[in-house]
């Protein structure tokens, strides 16, 4: 069946926003699990539903990313569903039927639902869901047009169901850490409700492959908000601040709910050096980081000094990819929820998974104020006053991050050159945003001012 699809499939899956290889050619598939979750029917009865996980193999890469796959099988394609077209196998058992991407079908994205509601196994795959969870049947499903790095499916305005693309042995960090939440009673992140995941053949650790968490409907992404805000020339400093404590208040629970280790000299030399190799990386990539390569290292450097006497040093489990587009606030008492905590997906699971100090995620807030501003065009005050209100409001509940000074400030300028090397290849109009950081971080560093 693969080698059928593989003619299609080669063509469709390079161009999906969230394949992970583009720039690098995809030379062939491997099969890893192949599921039929619904057989196909005769002509003009149900459509058929396969799950796939499959390799992709890219030479140039260095790694095989095994990816998921959900694929509608139907005689003859509705109009309704031309766009969701992935080919027509000229061979094999799928010859000349219509294959398609699956959740675009509210048909077959609706059996998801019902396989969540009836915990299980189906061959490889096993489907579970939290005791006393009660999940209603025939909520109508839509898929959200916004694809990132996953596909996100809404039943009715009651659960979303996040489908993780590119998947790997062990617990995705996106279910572990809602569910740890969720036992210290912390409310600011949505608990898991049902989640489901591949067990493959010799694999060491199941696979997660979704999750389904309630969907907080009357909800605004905070960068959306922002840009309201600057649009309609208001300030942001009291959404900023009440952000700020939403996030320690998460950074807390997570600290309580599972193992803190403390950051002594040699781990933090291992943070050094590994910021230090981004950023030679990135400046090689990138030429317009080269000028201050010399005095971003003088951060890092920094970084490895001892912090002074009463100022412990600890590394948690962390958000890892805390950004504007991350916390959501309900219109209706304006509280602020985080989502998505798998991390920044293209760095291995393993290394997501490890603990860091939570400046790690202030650093990623702070920036994201000063995307913020770039594309509202705000003036000059508008970030800093939004940066300063969020970590006033996360002080207010936790310890201030900018009592460390050169942990906050080696944090921020490791993000800002994972943003220049981003956007070099992805965005390059939008390149001048974190080099208006670069050069700002520079200065403080070394004290010139520079053009």
């Amino acid at each position: 069946m693969l080698a059928s699809l593989a003619p299609p499939l080669l063509d469709w899956l390079p161009r999906q926003r969230w394949f992970a290889g583009k720039g690098s050619p995809v030379t062939g598939l491997a099969p890893v699990t192949a599921v039929d979750l619904l057989p196909l029917g005769p002509p003009g009865g149900a459509p058929g539903l396969l799950h796939l996980l499959v390799r992709a193999r890219q030479p140039g890469t260095g790694s095989d990313d095994c990816y998921q796959l959900l694929l509608g099988v139907r005689h003859v394609l509705p109009p309704r569903l031309a766009p969701a077209l992935v080919g027509r196998p000229d061979g094999g058992p799928l010859r000349g039927l219509a294959v398609y991407e699956a959740l675009a079908d509210p048909r077959l994205a609706g059996l998801l639902l019902e396989r969540l509601r009836v915990p299980g196994r189906l061959g490889p795959l096993r489907f579970a869901r939290e005791p006393h969870t009660d999940l209603p049947a025939g909520l109508a499903p839509r898929l959200l047009g916004v694809e990132q790095s996953n596909s996100s499916v809404v039943y009715g305005d009651s659960y979303i169901l996040k489908l993780f693309r590119r998947v790997g042995p062990g617990v995705n960090p996106d279910l572990e850490l809602p569910r740890a939440l969720a036992r210290t009673g912390c409310a600011r992140v949505p608990a898991p409700a049902a989640w489901f995941e591949a067990e493959p053949p010799g694999a060491t650790e199941p696979m997660t492959l979704g999750v389904l968490q309630p969907f907080l409907a009357g909800s605004a992404d905070g960068w959306r908000l922002a840009l309201d805000a600057l649009a309609a020339g208001d300030g942001f400093t009291a959404a900023a601040r009440a952000l700020g404590q939403a996030t320690a208040e998460v950074h807390r629970a997570l600290a309580a709910a599972l193992p803190t280790v403390d950051l002594d000299p040699p781990r933090l030399e291992r943070i050094a050096a590994a910021m230090r190799r981004r950023l030679d990386v990135t400046a090689e990539a990138v030429p317009a980081l080269r000028p201050y390569r010399d005095a971003l290292r003088a951060a890092y450097d920094e970084l490895t000094r001892p912090p002074g006497p009463g100022r412990p040093r600890r590394a948690q489990r962390i958000h890892g990819d805390l950004h504007l587009g991350q916390a959501l606030r309900t219109a209706a008492d304006g509280r602020w929820s985080l989502i998505d905590f798998e991390g920044e997906p293209a760095r291995p699971l393993a290394e997501r998974r490890r603990p860091q100090p939570v400046e790690q995620d202030v650093a990623g807030m702070l920036r994201s104020f000063d995307y913020a501003a770039a594309v509202g065009r705000a003036g000059t005050e508008w970030a800093p006053r939004a940066r300063e209100a969020y970590c006033d409001g996360y002080a207010a509940a936790h310890r201030d991050p900018r009592e460390d000074g050169p942990l906050l400030v080696a944090q921020e300028t490791d993000k800002a050159v994972y943003e220049v090397l981003y956007e070099a290849r992805h965005r390059p109009d939008w390149l001048p945003v974190p080099l208006s950081a670069i050069r700002r971080l520079a200065e403080r560093a070394d004290g010139v001012r520079r053009p």
